[in-house]
């Protein structure tokens, strides 16, 4: 039977504040409640009441009298008093009657657990369509079907029947998590708590009926309480959303840490069978998380490594690291694991080594700084090398390998209470630790404001982490208007030359035949670099201005920059820095001019550029019924000299 993916979702601007209920509810039913515990009807209860939720618990279940200790009632309506939650454990083919029944009863959310909806077949697809028009004709608010789904920690809500929590319940922090799969979110969850990370707000959206990550991220964003968001998902199913939602984590500077998969042809099937979900291009996604400052995690050991760091409140202002160390080889790893981190090792200064020589003649003092197992013999050497690293604030992250020695006896208390006076010195230092030891001395440790790794290299990238994200929330959201009021429309299929010149002179580019370019007989060659600009249309996104260095080389290494239109020329010089091949638009690297010499690129006209990118942007975005364009090439000029097309193609729907 073939899957069916789950009709897009046009949500309506703002609507995260009605989540409230969901999350933060007084009263919730359990529809379906079972008696046994351990079953998917009878775990929420079981664990509302273990976590201590002050809020009334209602079991419906016509066959009891009472479950769990509880009065039970035969349906949703004989509940008395209100209900804010209601928790839908019944099989597919009765939750669009049970919904029925919660709207006429007046209650504000509900999560769906059962699956059988549009991940499975067409029949499903209908009984998910439904689900969504009542939800929308309503006002109700829908998690899932298919879900697994949500807890508030604070609070003692865990509307959930995940089995990790047999384990513990997790403890409110600063991370909030929201992800379309509800196996791995529990994953995650538990992972989390055994790392002692906070948890504090938990969704599964499922199938996504009517709430979407993109709306859980939003609503997050709004929360004093969140510092960092953890999300997953497999296909967005609500782009505007999205962005609207990562615009709004970035102006509140809350990072948010994205896991997007189905970026294979395998996975993308198996997303569309697991949640319904259908994923555009990658690379657009990819560039789209970019664009809006959100960090794209590929492991789930990475996505806990830098929301583990960044729920210490600590973002570096700049790349420059200084690395300190008891074991001369693990320098070299860290060295090695910052440079590809991008990460400046940049050397102590002068004055500095010959302070740290003077402290320990032996010591490698340049940066690893190497202060041996002499720290047995003399404690005073890693307080004594920290303020010399830390005095002329050169540096704005240090990471530091101890390994066992942090941990054992006599050296805890002096270590810990060197690394807190340095903390609350440099508050803006992100100080990230290697050691190993009892979870009680690490927990000491992180209550001084320091994250603690075993591995130095995990360490090392995570703090690489936090100066993009701080990087990324540094720069101001674009000021293009998003109306998109519609442009002229496009006829059908490529157009011809003079339709195409009209077009982009419009838009303020100019187009000219190749011939006219040519040098005449004895005359210069007309200096120029060539780079191609195109606008795809993503079956998620929509359009896309992508931009590449011309010639094959780029192609082959795959070097584009891409941005979700419209945006501003800020954002245009954004997106041209991003190529590696950045330098040589630049005029930052020496190439070959002749036979016996070498010279500097000249300076290209990148503001000219930049314009014409933005303004392509705003064409895109207000022509609906634009498929595909490129300008191939646009031919860049040096000393101010603008940009022209030399060739485009534009096609229409």
């Amino acid at each position: 039977m073939p899957n069916r993916q789950s009709q897009p979702h046009a949500t309506p601007p703002s609507s995260a504040g009605s989540l409230d209920a969901l999350i933060a509810p007084d009263s919730v039913a359990v529809i379906g409640a079972s008696q046994d515990p351990s079953r998917i009807g009878g775990r929420p209860i079981r664990y509302m009441r273990e976590a201590g939720f002050t809020g009334a618990i209602y079991p419906v279940n016509p066959k009891r009298a009472h479950v769990q200790g509880l009065p039970s009632y035969a349906d949703i309506g004989m509940v008395p008093g209100q209900v804010d939650l209601a928790i839908i454990a019944v099989p597919a083919p009765k939750v669009a009657d049970v919904l029925d029944a919660c709207v006429k009863k007046n209650v504000k959310a509900a999560v769906i657990y059962s699956a059988g909806f549009a991940e499975i077949d067409k029949e499903g697809q209908r009984r998910q369509d439904a689900i969504r028009e009542v939800a929308l004709d309503s006002g109700i608010r829908v998690l899932g079907p298919n879900c697994l789904g949500v807890y508030n920690s604070d609070r003692g809500l865990f509307a959930t029947f995940s089995t990790t929590l047999e384990s513990r319940f997790p403890h409110p922090g600063p991370i909030s998590l929201v992800s379309q799969s509800g196996a791995y979110a529990s994953h995650l969850s538990l992972l989390a708590t055994q790392r002692g990370m906070g948890i504090r707000y938990w969704l599964t959206t499922g199938n996504e009926a009517d709430i979407t990550v993109s709306e859980c991220i939003e609503w997050m964003a709004d929360r004093e309480e969140v510092s960092v968001i953890m999300a997953y998902a497999e296909g967005i199913n609500a782009p505007d959303a999205l962005v609207r939602a990562l615009e709004k984590a970035r102006a509140r500077r809350k990072p948010v840490v994205f896991m997007k998969v189905g970026t294979s042809a395998a996975g993308a099937q198996a997303a569309r069978a697991h949640t319904a979900s259908t994923a555009g291009l990658d690379s657009v996604c990819d560039a789209i998380l970019r664009q809006y400052g959100a960090f794209r995690a590929r492991t789930t050991e990475e996505m806990l490594d830098i929301a583990y760091v960044a729920s210490f409140g600590t973002l570096p202002r700049s790349r420059r690291v200084a690395l300190l160390t008891i074991s001369g080889g693990v320098g070299v790893q860290m060295a090695d694991a910052a440079s590809q981190a991008e990460l400046d090792v940049a050397p102590m200064r002068e004055e500095a080594q010959t302070q740290l020589k003077r402290d320990l003649p032996f010591a490698s003092p340049r940066n690893p700084v190497d202060i041996t197992a002499q720290a047995f013999n003399n404690i005073n050497l890693i307080s004594e090398n920290l303020n010399t690293i830390l005095a002329d604030d050169r540096y704005d992250s240090v990471v530091a390998f101890f390994t066992y020695v942090a941990c054992a006896d006599g050296m805890v208390e002096p270590i810990r209470e060197s690394l807190r006076a340095a903390k609350l010195k440099h508050p803006d230092c992100l100080f990230a630790l290697s050691i190993v030891g009892p979870r009680q001395v690490i927990e000491s440790y992180e209550a001084a404001g320091c994250p603690v790794f075993e591995d130095p290299t995990r360490a090392v990238r995570a703090v690489a982490a936090m100066a993009t994200i701080r990087e990324w929330l540094d720069e101001p959201a674009s000021l293009a208007s998003d109306a998109r009021s519609p442009g002229r429309a496009l006829q059908s299929g490529q157009l011809g030359a003079r339709d195409a010149t009209s077009i982009l002179a419009a838009a303020g580019i100019p187009l000219t035949a190749p011939a006219s370019l040519t040098a005449r007989e004895g005359e210069p060659a007309v200096e120029g670099i060539d780079v191609i600009v195109g606008v795809v249309r993503d079956v998620t996104f929509g359009p896309i201005v992508t931009i590449r260095l011309g010639g094959p080389v780029a192609e082959v290494l795959g070097d584009i920059s891409m941005r979700r239109v419209p945006f501003d020329e800020p954002e245009a010089h954004r997106m041209i820095r991003e190529l590696k091949s950045f330098p040589l638009l630049a005029g930052r690297e020496e190439r070959s001019v002749s036979d016996s010499g070498t010279g500097r690129c000249p300076d290209f006209d990148l503001p000219a550029l930049a314009a014409a990118l933005a303004r392509l942007s705003e064409f895109a975005a207000g022509t609906p019924n634009l498929e595909r364009l490129q300008l191939d090439p646009l031919r860049v000029f040096p000393n101010h000299g603008g940009v022209i097309a030399l060739n485009a193609v534009i096609v229409g729907t």
